[in-house]
């Protein structure tokens, strides 16, 4: 299984295709929508971001944290559904570069599209296994927005070994596992509706 290490190499992360497993070792960083919105303001707006987004992954996640004097620990770290963030991912692609995304439940077309001219994927990531994930994260290096956001919508930078397994469902090519998946069901319940 490959063990993509950040920062990201770009074609590394092209080369990967759908039903490909691989983990990440290195740093990743959490987004969900608030996140996202925010960012995307700062870019507007002409002010740059924390770090570089390009270079680490976008775990779709909002993590259950626990403070230690004046550490964090990721107690749980589940997938958040990503079809949530599906108005953003193009324009944070274009703003920012970011490659890899993460989560849980596939994209729609928008991001797909996105994918393929930014050389991207997209990644499941097992729903209900967040104390997994918790076990592969070896220091929680930063935390952006927290007061103004709270936890689980923070920006978390996460160094983690050997996070996933992840597998590929939408590539840099424009296949998604789950428009198939949607396709074959619509072309199911066609053949179920014509037998009535």
């Amino acid at each position: 299984m490959k063990i993509l290490e950040t920062p990201l190499k770009p074609e590394e992360v092209a080369d990967l295709r759908v039903n490909e497993p691989f983990k990440v070792t290195g740093k990743i960083f959490t987004a969900r929508d608030a996140a996202h919105e925010k960012l995307l303001d700062l870019a507007k707006k002409g002010k740059e971001a924390p770090f570089d987004l390009s270079a680490y992954p976008c775990f779709h996640c909002g993590p259950v944290m626990k403070k230690r004097g004046e550490s964090w620990q990721v107690v749980s770290a589940g997938p958040t559904t990503s079809i949530r963030m599906e108005i953003f991912e193009d324009e944070f692609m274009e703003e920012y570069g970011t490659k890899i995304f993460v989560g849980k439940g596939g994209m729609g077309e928008k991001t797909s599209e996105a994918l393929v001219q930014h050389g991207g994927v997209y990644a499941h990531f097992t729903g209900g296994a967040g104390s997994l994930m918790a076990g592969s994260v070896e220091e929680v290096e930063d935390v952006h927005y927290l007061e103004e956001l709270g936890v689980p919508e923070a920006v978390w930078v996460l160094r983690v070994k050997e996070f996933g397994p992840l597998l590929v469902t939408m590539d840099s090519t424009g296949e998604s596992i789950h428009r198939d998946i949607s396709e074959e069901i619509d072309q199911n319940l066609q053949k179920e509706l014509e037998k009535l």
